[in-house]
């Protein structure tokens, strides 16, 4: 009975309740419709299957039951590590070189309608680009070229992917691996270089040793020779001016000994001028000037003369007494 007295009242109030629960779907479609794109993201809208739009950060609103969104895409670079791929090089050696690819998207809807699974293409594209590059170089270049490597594969890539809307950075090759037996080829060969270089080391610093003695020993006998030299250059300097010393010693002193003969020669030649002054001033006799010159000829005779000649005549020797005062006479100087 409750039941039936309820129903009349639910039937009158039916279509405000209708338009209440119809408000609330049409408020939860709307909210579920608006959309916030974040940073770094952009979304890519199709309406009614066709692409209409990109939405990039802040919010937006979508059309119901019209507009989706058909991709949302990240702007922001991106790494991808791919698997190691198997290459042969020019001179036939298979190894195995895995990459990373650094990459950005720039255009969202080439990005999503351009390919159809971008990784696996990016992927794809590398590896055969790796394979013509590695092709053409042997196994030496290519362990020793990886940037002239990256560089190309980069260059190849940005031009290739540029139409699907994503920009190649960077690629980098992680690691090379050659076969066990090239590996351990190379290992050994490394160890023959690196005892090469310790030999040609050893050598040289063996050179360059003896090479320094030689230069010591050399240095060592030069400068004794000049040392020797520069000594018997003072020796004769010395002797040279010892010589000249002695010499000078000599010239002085027989200067010294000539001036003494020169000075006694002119005081008996003085003294001699006035003995015969005074003697002529006495006047003597003919007896007195015999008695002189008899004395005369005893000093002569007590010489070393080893012959005397006597004359015949004392007459003769008072002429010759005469004779010298006469001379003594004239060497005196006159007033």
């Amino acid at each position: 009975m409750v039941w039936l007295n309820v129903m009349p009242a639910f039937v009158s109030g039916g279509p405000l309740i209708a338009i209440l629960v119809l408000l609330a779907i049409l408020i939860i479609i709307a909210i579920a419709n608006i959309k916030i794109v974040p940073q770094a993201k952009v979304y890519v809208i199709e309406r009614l299957g066709s692409f209409h739009e990109e939405w990039h950060t802040g919010p937006h609103c979508l059309i119901p039951f019209f507009d989706r969104v058909a991709r949302t895409v990240s702007i922001k670079e991106q790494v991808v590590d791919f698997k190691p791929q198997p290459v042969i090089t020019k001179d036939n050696v298979t190894m195995q070189i895995d990459t990373v690819v650094f990459f950005q998207i720039t255009d969202a809807k080439q990005y999503t309608y351009g390919v159809e699974r971008p990784m696996a293409a990016i992927e794809n594209l590398t590896a055969t680009t790796l394979r013509n590059i590695i092709g053409e170089l042997e196994l030496d270049a290519t362990l020793t070229s990886r940037d002239v490597i990256n560089t190309k594969i980069t260059a190849i890539l940005d031009q290739a992917t540029d139409r699907w809307g994503i920009k190649v950075n960077r690629v980098e090759l992680k690691n090379i691996l050659p076969p066990r037996e090239i590996q351990d080829a190379m290992e050994k060969q490394m160890k023959a270089e690196r005892e090469r270089r310790e030999k040609i080391l050893q050598a040289e610093g063996e050179k360059k040793s003896a090479v320094l003695v030689a230069e010591g020993e050399k240095e060592s006998k030069i400068l004794r020779a000049e040392a020797d030299k520069e000594s018997q250059i003072l020796q004769a300097q010395a002797q040279q001016q010892a010589m000249l010393l002695r010499a000078e010693a000599v010239r002085q002193q027989k200067i010294l000994e000539a001036e003494g003969e020169a000075e006694a020669i002119q005081k008996t030649q003085q003294a001699l001028a006035e003995s015969i002054e005074k003697l002529n001033a006495s006047s003597p006799n003919a007896q007195v000037i015999q008695l002189k010159s008899l004395e005369a000829f005893a000093k002569a005779a007590n010489g070393q003369a080893t012959k005397i000649i006597i004359p015949s005549e004392i007459q003769g020797l008072a002429g010759l007494t005469t004779a010298l005062k006469a001379i003594a006479t004239d060497d005196q100087p006159k007033a």
